[in-house]
């Protein structure tokens, strides 16, 4: 059976064998309970959202009965993607919300995501601070007279849109002249809806794949270049002017450029990172193993890299404390405070025409403009003994991060090796000024752990 995963980045496992209505119910409860007594000034409701699984529906209504038995009202936004979820909670001054997605996991996986009155996903010692109380089953239920109410709100998703619109250095009038032709892959997920909606309302001319949002994906549905073949056809096909890929909760952008070429997610921060800096000088905030390439770009703009440990909320918090004008993960995920303070891939998308449009450049050539460097990508076995100290005891004389996992650096290269959040693996990440020297350092931490 497969294990319940408990992170910071939420609760998740495979549906029917480790996440059930059962647990769920409890988990949604606790959570109810928990931000009822941490925001008591609040309005006690509770925003939940999902993605477009096929269990997501039997989840949603576990949760919600969690949520109104301890006696709060739940808002239920319907398949939406992540980041609007995150959004509702904010401007609605929830005291909190729970997203149910799996993110880019398999289609039999599903999780539920935690989200503070802030409309961020809850800050790592918070999250520590609620699976300990889940450990006490500490919570009860309301009386009969006392129970909470569920409300329907299903303008969510142009809120959301809206707020794009509204990023101030965004010079609508000049993307909707150019009247770009874009493909969207949705992948079947909650995307379906609000990426050709902006896109639309950005002036595009929008062909949409798997956009219909029944949960079976179209294909794999992590955005990575060998799953968009689809994509990377339709755009070379239709001559489009660019191609946009998201996972099924919509906090993922990957791009394609006019000639059908998938250019990478790392691509997707390091474009936002020259766009937004042109208005906005500030520190860029990304993790430990996002591309040396934003180093490269925030030299270019007078400003530093300030890096974190792997995931959103750790970069948001940061962004947060620095006063951020853009920052994310080189896995494709945008975060650009003038919307929230979360990955967000629709935000992303407008960012990019942005900058396609200011500079009157191809999506290509905004690319090749980009210092190159390659970055390669392992997984092994999370049952290892003893790995990180057998890999800061190998690299000794090397720089060692020990911050998420063990991080060495080297001058223009580093490699990067920690435990997932989201899948019970090792991760090992490397990148350099060339490929082979990227997978090099791929083969020296298998040395080092005698693999």
């Amino acid at each position: 059976m497969n294990k319940l995963m408990k992170s910071v980045s939420g609760i998740r496992g495979v549906f029917g064998e480790s996440i059930t209505p059962e647990n769920i119910t409890k988990f949604a409860a606790q959570f109810a309970y928990f931000q009822k007594n941490r925001h008591t000034e609040k309005n006690q409701k509770i925003i939940v959202g999902r993605d477009s699984r096929t269990t997501g529906d039997a989840l949603a209504h576990a949760v919600m009965a969690g949520i109104l038995s301890v006696g709060l009202d739940v808002i239920y936004l319907g398949i939406v993607s992540t980041p609007t979820v995150l959004l509702t909670v904010k401007e609605l001054e929830a005291i909190g919300g729970i997203v149910i997605t799996a993110s880019h996991n398999p289609a039999e996986w599903n999780a539920m995501k935690f989200v503070d009155q802030n409309g961020m996903f809850l800050f790592p010692e918070i999250m520590n601070n609620f699976l300990c109380e889940c450990e006490k089953n500490n919570y009860s239920y309301a009386n009969w007279d006392a129970i909470g109410s569920r409300y329907d709100y299903f303008d969510a998703t142009w809120m959301h849109i809206q707020k794009i619109l509204s990023i101030p250095y965004l010079n609508l009038e000049d993307i909707r002249n150019k009247n770009y032709k874009v493909v969207i892959d949705s992948v079947n997920g909650a995307g379906g809806v609000i990426s050709p909606t902006l896109l639309r309302e950005l002036g595009c001319d929008v062909i949409e794949i798997n956009s219909e949002p029944t949960g079976y994906f179209a294909h794999p549905p992590e955005p990575l270049a060998k799953n968009l073949e689809q994509i990377c056809l339709e755009v070379k096909k239709n001559k489009a002017d660019i191609g946009f890929a998201t996972d099924p909760d919509v906090d993922r952008l990957v791009i394609v450029d006019e000639s059908g070429c998938c250019i990478g997610e790392e691509y997707s921060l390091l474009l936002a990172e020259k766009f937004v800096l042109k208005h906005k000088k500030g520190d860029i905030v990304t993790n430990l193993s996002s591309s040396i390439a934003s180093d490269d770009i925030a030299s270019e703009y007078g400003v530093k890299v300030v890096r974190t440990a792997i995931g959103e909320i750790h970069v948001g918090k940061m962004m947060l404390e620095i006063d951020s004008p853009i920052g994310g993960e080189g896995n494709g995920g945008i975060i650009c405070p003038e919307v929230n303070y979360t990955r967000d891939a629709v935000t992303g998308m407008a960012l990019i025409l942005g900058y396609i449009t200011e500079r009157g450049l191809k999506i290509s050539e905004l690319v090749n403009e980009i210092p190159k460097y390659f970055i390669a990508k392992d997984k092994i076995d999370a049952d290892i003994e003893n790995i990180f100290e057998k890999v800061v005891d190998y690299f000794k004389e090397e720089k060692i991060d020990c911050t998420d996992g063990v991080k060495i650096s080297f001058k223009k290269a580093w490699v990067h090796i920690r435990k997932s959040g989201t899948e019970p693996i090792i991760r090992i990440y490397a990148e350099a000024e060339t490929q082979t020297e990227a997978y090099n350092l791929i083969d020296k931490v298998k040395d080092a752990i005698k693999i």
